[in-house]
C-alpha cells in the first residue's frame, strides 16, 4: 500500500515539475514577445538626441508630447481613420460574403460544387503580390486606381478563400436537426442561415475576423500600388512620414507604431474568448 502511495506521490511531483517548467517556458516566450512592444513605447517617450544614448526602459523625462506631434502634426489622424474605415468595411464584407458562400457549399447541392470549392481553396497558394500586375491592369480599366473601392475590393476578395474554408468546416459540424425544425416552422433558407447558422458560428467568425483585422490593419504593399493620394493612404503608409531621406524621427516613429499596435491588442483581447472557443470547436479542422 505504501508503494502505491509513493507511486501516486511521485506521479504528482513529476506532473507538477513538468507543469512548472512549461509555465516558465511560456512566461519567457511571453516576455520575449512583450519586450519589443515595451521598448517601442519607451523609445516613443525619448527625444531625438537621447533615443540611442538612453537605453533605459523607463525614461526619466518622458516626452508625452511625441504622441501629439505624431497624431496631429504629421496628419497621423487621417491615416488612422482611413485604416479604421478600410478594416471595418473589409472585415464586414469578408464575414458576410464568406459566411453565405460557406453555408451554400455546406448545405446546398448543385452541379460542380466540389470542383468549384477546390478551385476556390487553391487560390490560397497564390501570394497576393504575385497577382499585382493583373490586378493593377484590371483596376486601371475599371477606373478604380487611387480610389477607395480599388483598395477595398481586392482585400475582400483575398480574404474569401480562407474564410469560406474555415466557415464551411464549421457549418459541416452543425446539427442539421436544428435547421430541419426551423424549416418545418416555415423558415426559408436565408432565414435559417441568418437566425440559426450564423449565430452558432460566432466562434469561427471571431477567428476569421481577427485574421482579417490583422491583415488589413498591417497592409502596406497594396496601398502603395493602388493609392497615390495622401487623403486615402492607410496607417502603415503614414508611418513612412517619419522616415526622411537624411533623417528618421525615431521617437515619433515609435509613437506611431504604438498607436498602430494598440487597437489590434484591444480587439484581440475583446475577441479572445471567442477565438479560443472557435479553435477548440474545430473551426480550423481540415
Amino acid at each position: 500500500m505504501r508503494a502505491g502511495m509513493m507511486e501516486v506521490n511521485y506521479e504528482k511531483v513529476k506532473k507538477g515539475t513538468i507543469s512548472f517548467f512549461i509555465h516558465c517556458f511560456l512566461a519567457i516566450v511571453s516576455l520575449s514577445c512583450l519586450f519589443p512592444l515595451w521598448w517601442a513605447f519607451a523609445s516613443s517617450l525619448k527625444t531625438q538626441q537621447t533615443v540611442f544614448n538612453d537605453l533605459s526602459l523607463f525614461p526619466k523625462n518622458p516626452q508625452w508630447e511625441n504622441y501629439y506631434y505624431a497624431w496631429a502634426k504629421a496628419d497621423f489622424s487621417i491615416y488612422f481613420l482611413n485604416s479604421l474605415f478600410y478594416t471595418v468595411v473589409v472585415v464586414v464584407g469578408v464575414l458576410f460574403v464568406a459566411s453565405m458562400a460557406a453555408y451554400a457549399f455546406s448545405r446546398l447541392q448543385f452541379y460542380g460544387k466540389n470542383v468549384l470549392f477546390l478551385i476556390l481553396i487553391s487560390t490560397m497558394m497564390i501570394p497576393i503580390p504575385g497577382s499585382f500586375i493583373a490586378l493593377y491592369v484590371l483596376l486601371n480599366k475599371l477606373h478604380l486606381v487611387d480610389h477607395q473601392l480599388g483598395y477595398i475590393l481586392p482585400q475582400i476578395n483575398g480574404g474569401l478563400a480562407l474564410g469560406i474554408f474555415l466557415l464551411k468546416t464549421f457549418f459541416d459540424d452543425l446539427p442539421k436537426e436544428l435547421e430541419d425544425s426551423a424549416a418545418i416552422d416555415g423558415c426559408g433558407r436565408f432565414r435559417i442561415y441568418w437566425h440559426i447558422a450564423l449565430p452558432l458560428a460566432r466562434p469561427a467568425l471571431a477567428v476569421l475576423a481577427i485574421f482579417n483585422i490583422l491583415a488589413v490593419w498591417n497592409e502596406y504593399l497594396l496601398a502603395m500600388l493602388v493609392l497615390s493620394s495622401k487623403q486615402l493612404m492607410p496607417l502603415q503608409r503614414g508611418l513612412m512620414v517619419f522616415q526622411g531621406a537624411h533623417i528618421t524621427q525615431y521617437p515619433l516613429l515609435m509613437a506611431g507604431i504604438v498607436i498602430t499596435v494598440l487597437p489590434v491588442l484591444v480587439v484581440y483581447l475583446l475577441l479572445q474568448k471567442h477565438i479560443i472557443k472557435g479553435i477548440t470547436a474545430g473551426a480550423v479542422k481540415g
